[in-house]
């Protein structure tokens, strides 16, 4: 069996992109680890990965450099936006639930937490 029928059933294209075949393990996700400079066999062992599947994998980045980066950068992209969006959601939400009154029911008990926290300040 060639390298590239091997590469071919290791890395396959899924709706998250290229993934290591029987894994939810994404090339991108390796990518992350090798920019961070790990060892292969630490990857590896990281993912649970045999031998061969790393080795097709560094063998399908190494065949296909720039294919791998140009869709790695899209999904590093796509993950700031991502996270953009999320932080100005939160934000947003959060200012309305801290803008919201306490209902009655708890303002004897937060007029207790307002006085220790008075004497705790004072010490």
């Amino acid at each position: 069996m060639s390298t590239s029928t091997i590469n071919s059933t290791i890395v396959i294209r899924t709706g998250q992109g290229l993934t290591i075949a029987g894994t939810r393990i994404t090339l991108y996700t390796i990518m992350d680890h090798l920019k961070a400079e790990w060892p292969a066999h630490l990857i590896r062992d990281w993912f649970n990965l045999s031998n061969q599947q790393i080795q097709g994998v560094l063998d399908y980045i190494h065949a296909h450099p720039k294919k791998v980066e140009d869709e790695y950068q899209q999904v590093l992209q796509k993950a700031e936006e991502t996270e953009r969006y999320w932080r100005e959601y939160n934000r947003e939400h959060f200012a309305k639930i801290a803008a919201m009154p306490y209902p009655p029911e708890q303002e004897e008990m937060r007029a207790k937490l307002r006085a220790r926290k008075m004497t705790w300040t004072e010490h």
